[in-house]
């Protein structure tokens, strides 16, 4: 499996809305926790390291 880099999600505005919503009156440290929390439910559900390493290498690029 390769990480898709193109468009695909459904609903890229809904997505963002909800994820702003997520956030809307937290700390910068609550802020910080929900995305780390974020990261790791994502990465379980992607579950292969290789697709996972090469997202943090795009992420970071």
């Amino acid at each position: 499996m390769a990480l898709i880099t193109t468009p695909n999600l459904s609903a890229p505005d809904e997505f963002y809305e909800a994820l702003i919503e997520a956030h809307q009156d937290l700390s910068l440290a609550q802020s910080q926790a929900l995305n780390a929390r974020l990261v790791l439910l994502l990465s379980n559900h992607i579950g292969s390291v290789d697709v996972l390493r090469e997202a943090l290498h795009e992420a970071r690029g």
